[in-house]
């Protein structure tokens, strides 16, 4: 089982974000939605194992988790990306996330790009299908 302390600079970003939540009553909480890149595609996948409850849907970017906890994120959309000529995170980091989950019985998304390299992101969130796909979805109370 993953430890309950989060590094310090995600558990500061978390309390924020829960802070965030509690002074905005008006904030629709089914659309709260998560991505990252690099460094930060990382934080996405282990905020999404350690507080699934909160996102709607997610999309790392170049990065990757710990499949062996993939238990508490099945039921949260995710579309995951990484560029297949990146030298600094191994395409695998994204891959062994989205196997451990077909693995589940969950339906992830994955788009290896396979012209690009670790500064894939740009192509990302300019492509408007993906935001449309992000912001379309609404989470449901588990």
């Amino acid at each position: 089982k993953m430890a309950a302390n989060l590094n310090p600079p995600l558990a500061a970003a978390m309390a924020g974000f829960v802070q965030l939540l509690r002074k905005n009553p008006r904030l629709d909480r089914r659309r709260i939605y998560l991505t990252g890149l690099s460094m930060g595609g990382f934080g996405v996948w282990e905020l999404l194992q350690r507080h699934p409850q909160y996102f709607a849907a997610a999309i790392p970017i170049c990065g990757g988790g710990d499949p062996a906890q993939i238990d508490s994120l099945t039921r949260t959309p995710i579309h995951a990306f990484h560029g297949r000529k990146d030298k600094l995170v191994k395409v695998a980091r994204t891959t062994e996330m989205i196997d451990a989950l077909i693995a589940k019985g969950h339906h992830p998304k994955m788009n290896i790009l396979e012209d690009q390299g670790h500064l894939c992101w740009n192509a990302v969130y300019k492509n408007v299908e993906v935001i449309q796909w992000f912001i379309s979805q609404r989470r449901h109370d588990r």
